[in-house]
């Protein structure tokens, strides 16, 4: 099994959720988070004085899937995601050791 997780903009999610859920990944953990990667935040005006925002507002997608499905998961991801401009985000693939429903003690693929 491998975890995917992915950092994108925010308008985003809703598409990334529905393309994942074509593909048949039923499960997500979305967190919201701040970061900057070539983007390098940008410059705002407020109230007259200009402030530099150095971490911008993203998403991070987190959902564990069988080997089967993670191409389609990763290619679905992408093609919901981007704009083609900076920003975009990234997208990171781990190992998963074990994984165990808490409700029902079921393990491996039949937890996810």
């Amino acid at each position: 099994m491998k975890q995917i997780i992915a950092v994108i903009k925010p308008f985003k999610l809703d598409e990334v959720r529905e393309a994942l859920a074509n593909v048949g990944v039923t499960g997500l953990t979305v967190t919201e988070v701040k970061g900057f990667g070539r983007q390098k935040g940008h410059t705002e005006l407020y109230r007259g004085a200009e402030y530099v925002v150095d971490f911008l507002p993203k998403v991070k997608v987190e959902a564990v899937v069988t080997e089967e499905v993670l191409d389609s998961a990763v290619d679905a991801i992408i093609k919901a995601a981007r704009t083609g401009k900076i920003g975009d985000g990234k997208i990171f693939v781990r190992s998963v050791e074990q994984v165990i429903r808490i409700r029902t003690g079921e393990t491996g693929a039949e937890a996810v």
